[in-house]
């Protein structure tokens, strides 16, 4: 059983609890899609859009910014992502294949991870500008399916081109971050 302590108070610190409430968000987006709710999903995903923007800007603003914030952020928008991506998909609002490159593209990159610090040769992984496109056009294409399918916006045509822009980056992405890993491996 591996416990948790925190040892240090300053983990505790604001923007770090906002990180914490995105992260328990996650199943509730979830569960609010795959019941049908797709408004209060769309409300729930942007509050907590707005709470990455909020936590961000306080750890900056105030100096508050911690070790546990740099990991906890990241994979509180990778979770929250993921899972409304999933969730879309079991609704058939997204198709199948965008929302297996999707995840296997992340699922990968920890595999990569992993692997190099098992193998004891370390990587940190730096996000890559495709990678921040990639993010972006996740995040956009969410919120434009999320906003269709609960308000009946008839965004057919943008949702079309959104899944195949988020496709291509979502691959382009994997190729860099595949590439930075084999460089990083074989030197």
């Amino acid at each position: 059983m591996v416990v948790f302590r925190v040892t240090n108070p300053r983990y505790l610190n604001v923007p770090n609890v906002i990180t914490l409430g995105r992260v328990i968000l996650v199943p509730i987006v979830f569960w609010l899609l795959v019941s049908g709710e797709t408004q209060l999903a769309f409300f729930v995903f942007l509050l907590a859009g707005v709470s990455d923007a909020v936590d961000g800007f306080i750890a900056k603003r105030f100096g508050l910014a911690t070790e546990l914030g740099a990991y906890l952020d990241p994979l509180a928008d990778k979770l929250l992502l993921v899972s409304v991506f999933v969730a879309l998909g079991v609704m058939g609002a997204l198709p199948s294949w965008l929302v297996i490159a999707v995840v296997s593209r992340d699922i990968l990159i920890v595999i990569g991870v992993m692997l190099s610090w098992v193998l004891d040769h370390p990587m940190r992984i730096q996000p890559l500008a495709v990678s921040k496109a990639n993010t972006a056009a996740q995040i956009l294409l969410a919120a434009t399916v999320l906003a269709d399918e609960g308000f009946r916006l008839g965004l057919g045509d943008v949702r079309f081109l959104l899944v195949w822009i988020t496709g291509a980056l979502t691959v382009a992405s994997l190729a860099a971050y595949l590439r930075a890993w084999l460089r990083h491996m074989s030197g």
